[in-house]
């Protein structure tokens, strides 16, 4: 039996000149990716795109009708604050980050509702949610803590580890136990290795049990060319600009269950 590994924080074309891995094939059917893997025996996949669910629906409907099973999600931008606050002090760096995932169908409901609140409420710089919009709709929902974006992650990156216990622990309390994970990641970023440390032991000290994710955007180690095009198009760079916004990995492609399963073989 092949070892399992089934990937929760993916980025479809849908994270908007950022993710790269395909739903359809641009006539309406599935895309190769999907198709391969459906091909895969008990496989599953979760989408959880930036900020928004353009692709959610037919998404759900693709992975359906090839037998995988679909995790609808989203990696929605979350403030500290309130989503009503528009503090001029503070820019996008303060807008965190948090990867939910729908349960069930009162979760997926609950999603729609909270993704759409970040866009009426809570736009500043991202649409963004808060630990209220959260508590409100909580039900159905499943969170991990994010990528290094996070509040979390961040504040153990800069060993604060007591921030990031009381920021793990108020989510934690709002989803209850069983519906909150720390996401560990492992890109070879050197500040993603400090922050995976202190999320091990926060889960020590807590209790909130670890999930591992890839934060995968592109569906080959080789696409990680064309996905760098696709930032100078976001950004409106040029290739050749040295103080360009650019990826210090190549990591973040669709890896298989074996190289999944061996990158956290110190934390199975």
């Amino acid at each position: 039996m092949q070892p399992g590994f089934i990937h929760l924080h993916n980025h479809s074309e849908y994270s908007l000149l950022d993710g790269m891995l395909r739903i359809t094939d641009g006539d309406g059917h599935a895309s190769e990716f999907l198709k391969g893997l459906a091909a895969q025996k008990d496989n599953a996949l979760a989408i959880t795109d930036h900020g928004n669910m353009y692709g959610a629906m037919e998404f759900y409907f693709m992975a359906q009708s090839l037998g995988l099973k679909p995790i609808v999600g989203c990696e929605c931008y979350i403030t500290r604050g309130s989503r009503k606050d528009r503090d001029k002090n503070h820019g996008r760096r303060d807008n965190g980050h948090i990867t939910v995932l729908a349960r069930n169908e009162a979760g997926y409901r609950n999603l729609i509702k909270m993704v759409s609140a970040s866009y009426l409420e809570g736009f500043y710089h991202d649409p963004r949610i808060d630990s209220e919009l959260l508590a409100r709709h909580a039900e159905g929902l499943v969170c991990l803590s994010g990528c290094l974006k996070s509040h979390i992650a961040r504040a153990c990156a800069e060993n604060r580890l007591d921030d990031a216990a009381k920021i793990a622990s108020e989510y934690n309390g709002i989803l209850g136990k069983g519906n909150f994970y720390l996401e560990l990641m492992d890109h070879g970023i050197p500040e993603e290795t400090v922050a995976m440390a202190g999320l091990i032991e926060l889960s020590k000290r807590t209790g909130i049990p670890l999930v591992a994710t890839n934060d995968c955007h592109y569906q080959k180690k080789g696409d990680w060319e064309a996905h760098d095009a696709h930032i100078c198009i976001s950004t409106g760079s040029l290739m050749n600009d040295p103080d360009r916004m650019r990826m210090t990995t190549h990591e973040l492609y669709y890896k298989s269950p074996e190289e999944m399963i061996k990158l956290f073989s110190h934390t199975p």
